[in-house]
């Protein structure tokens, strides 16, 4: 029998038959995925929005590599982490190939203090050798969480301590190891629903673990590991992530735009932080993440959300088309007149209208509230701030719900037309109180609610200031805000001054905020 050669055109030819063949199930493939949802988030070029040490990753061949050798080896376990935001609910799928040594995919996820591209949470994890492929493993947090083949509950136990429980099988861990390829490529499938974390290596389910232990993680950073020890080689590629919508809370997303004032005002980034913590500690059924800069980058931040807060507007119309809430704070209110305008009538209720509304600093006093969830457990209170009012509101005045209305002084009001300083129309409603946050549900049940104080960042501080929009935010996103408002805990200073996009001024008076602090916790 005729032997064909390494060099023989018949043998060229078949290969190539064969890589055409694999090419078209892979494009197949992917076509599939995005039809599902999946979206690519490596470009196959180059590691943009991943960030990692350099002496340990780059690309080849269109993969990420992970590599470490006897002259260049790493000390510890190091992370190429993916920069455009964090999972919460979701499925990636991905291709991996590992010579010698262990690897794995790190999903919610910490980033340890005070150490560079390290990080802990759950992992999927890869393994060269017979043992770990397929498991769940707590790096940094409780150790193996699902043996492969296992199907795991994680509890805290009566003695404080972590107890892992084997409540069931999917498989028999040798049988799922023999069809995992040796340096070979090989698929790998995480879902992440709720607490329950499922992990499948060509198709082959090799673990369940469902976390009820209380320091479960519901979000947190995506990396893949390169390990310690021996010299080895990870390569990953076709990385697609697909969001799920959340089981058992509401998912809010705050688009931070840039800096655009002095230090404590409009202090976009540091604010929303403010209120996403603020929210996430509440438990109030509600999931907030922040998005810093404007618009995400992450190609799936917004696929399961249910309220925004703070948006960008050009790409805010097909997500309320879906019904998802739109909470506008401040200066996201003014758009122009037109189209767009006519978009926030129908999103939100209103909008600042330019050479109509105008936009003073004065001090608001509201005196009473309406009966709404946005105001439970929220008092009466006077505040100053750049309260926008004169709004341009929809014609039939029963389709807002006025939130905050209070008198605006005389001299807030002027009569020569400019663009933000006055008009005869608001010169003429000398004497009357304006609308300066409002509600509308809308017919198809999204939810919009705009606020046109939050110019001065210290106001979060005050107690009754930040419950209104923290119910406001829950309200949107169709959460049940409670009867007595979100709770909320007393900030400080520190709390303020964190994440500022500007730094501090020198004259900048500390104790005389942290007195009218004090004052606003204490009323």
């Amino acid at each position: 029998m005729h032997r064909l050669c390494e060099s023989s055109p018949l043998r060229a030819l078949s290969l190539a038959i064969g890589l055409t063949g694999l090419l078209n199930l892979f494009s197949a493939t992917v076509a599939a995925d995005e039809a599902e949802g999946f979206k690519s988030i490596f470009d196959g070029k180059s590691l943009d929005c991943w960030d990692g040490n350099p002496k340990f990753w780059r690309v080849e061949d269109g993969t990420i590599t992970g590599e470490t050798t006897r002259e260049n080896p790493t000390s510890g376990n190091t992370f190429l982490i993916w920069r455009r935001g964090e999972l919460d609910d979701f499925e990636l799928k991905l291709e991996y190939k590992i010579v010698g040594g262990n690897s794995g995919i790190q999903y919610r996820s910490f980033e340890a203090p005070k150490e560079k591209w390290v990080v802990g949470g759950y992992q999927a994890d890869i393994d060269s050798g017979d043992t770990y492929s397929g498991i769940n493993y707590g790096e940094r947090f409780r150790g193996i969480l699902a043996g492969r083949g296992q199907k795991t509950v994680v509890k805290k136990g009566a003695d404080g301590k972590v107890k892992v429980e084997i409540v069931g099988s999917v498989g028999d861990s040798k049988e799922i190891q023999s069809k995992i390829k040796k340096e070979d490529w090989n698929s790998y499938h995480v879902i992440a629903k709720g607490y329950t974390f499922e992990h499948r290596i060509n198709g082959v389910v090799t673990s369940i673990c469902t976390d009820e232990d209380p320091a479960r993680r519901a979000s947190g950073v995506l990396a893949l590991q390169l390990h310690a020890g021996p010299p080895m080689k990870v390569q990953f590629r076709n990385i697609r992530l697909k969001r799920l919508k959340l089981e058992d809370k509401k998912k809010v997303a705050f688009i931070a735009g840039p800096a655009s004032h002095g230090y404590g005002a409009h202090e976009h980034k540091a604010g929303c932080m403010l209120l996403a913590k603020a929210l996430n500690e509440a438990n109030a059924g509600v999931l907030a993440t922040v998005y810093a800069g404007g618009w995400p980058k992450d190609p799936t931040a917004l696929d399961n959300v249910d309220c925004m807060v703070v948006p960008h507007l050009k790409e805010v119309g097909a997500k309320m088309d879906q019904g998802v809430g739109l909470v506008c704070i401040h200066f996201a209110v003014e758009v122009t007149k037109g189209e767009v305008g006519n978009s926030f009538l129908a999103w939100i209720g209103g909008y600042y209208e330019l050479f109509y509304s105008v936009n003073p600093h004065w001090t608001a006093d509201f005196k009473k509230l309406p009966e709404h969830p946005i105001t439970r457990g929220v008092r009466p209170f006077t505040i100053n701030d750049e309260w926008y009012y004169h709004i341009r509101f929809r014609e039939k005045p029963e389709e807002i719900t006025p939130i905050l209305t209070a008198l605006p002084p005389d001299g807030t009001r002027r009569k020569e037309k400019s663009p933000r300083g006055g008009n005869p129309e608001v010169y003429a409603r000398r004497g009357l109180p304006e609308h300066v946050a409002w509600a509308r549900e809308r017919p198809d049940g999204g939810r919009g609610f705009g606020f046109t104080g939050g110019h001065v960042h210290w106001n979060w501080a005050h107690p009754d200031f930040r419950k209104l929009m923290l119910n406001a935010i829950t309200w949107c996103a169709k959460a049940d805000v409670p009867r007595g408002g979100v709770p909320t805990k007393a900030l400080t200073l520190e709390d303020l001054e964190a994440n500022q996009d500007e730094p501090p001024p020198k004259d900048f008076n500390r104790e005389a905020m942290r007195e009218q602090i004090r004052k606003w916790n204490e009323s």
